[in-house]
Formats: structure tokens, sequence, C-alpha cells
């Protein structure tokens, strides 16, 4: 860092015209953004621990195969084994579908409304 450097990330400009009501709107909508990145985050674990769940489940069946309950393995492997989490979905599919149909319309939109607020050509109001 150098003398006239003071490691302060650069002011953002408001492009001329842009009132306060629309300021605001843009934040709420960045934080609803958020808020639905942590909830996409929330349905990637929940993806993660319930194919966790399903891979120690072939470990529970050779168990008690090996303990002598063959029944009961062969139960949970026919139930449980495999199982879709809601009728017709794995739990990679609910995540694409989260994607598809909620998280990538709202993050275009999101995106599409504050680059019309930007000037263009202005170097402060660049996208990078």
């Amino acid at each position: 860092m150098n003398e006239h450097d003071t490691g302060a990330t650069p002011v953002h400009r408001r492009p001329s015209g842009v009132s306060d009501a629309t300021v605001e709107a843009l934040g709420a909508l960045s934080k609803a953004l958020e808020t639905t990145e942590r909830a996409r985050g929330h349905l990637y674990e929940f993806h993660q621990l319930t194919g966790g769940a399903d891979f120690e489940l072939d470990r529970a069946v050779r168990l008690l195969r090996e303990a002598g309950h063959a029944a009961w393995a062969d139960r949970v492997e026919r139930e449980i084994v495999g199982r879709n989490v809601i009728p017709g979905h794995w739990t990679f599919q609910i995540v694409e579908a989260y994607n598809a149909t909620y998280y990538e319309p709202f993050k275009n939109a999101e995106a599409e409304l504050k680059e019309k607020r930007r000037t263009g050509g202005h170097p402060d109001h660049a996208a990078s």
C-alpha cells in the first residue's frame, strides 16, 4: 500500500436521475436475493446430507445381514435405500427445480434492474 492508498473500497456513485426510492427498492431486492442465496445453500446441504444418509444405509444393510437380520436388511433396502424424498423426486431434482423455477429468474431480474440503473460508458458505473 502506498501513502495515497487508504485500502478502502471505491465509493459507489449513484447514476444521475436515480431517486432515493429506487435506491431503497434495489437495496431491498438485493437483500431478498441474498436470502434466496442462503436458502439455495440450505437446499444443497439438504441434498448432500440426504445423499450421505442414503449411502450410509448401504452399510446398515450389510451390517444387518452380517448380524443375522436378513429380513430387516431386505426391508431397509427395499423401502428406504434410493427412495424419492418426495413423490417422483430425488434431492438433486428439487435443487434443479428450485434453480430453474425460482432462483435463476430472480437473479436475472435483479441483475437486469441494476444494469438499467448504470450510466453507460461511465467508468464508475462499470459492472466489474
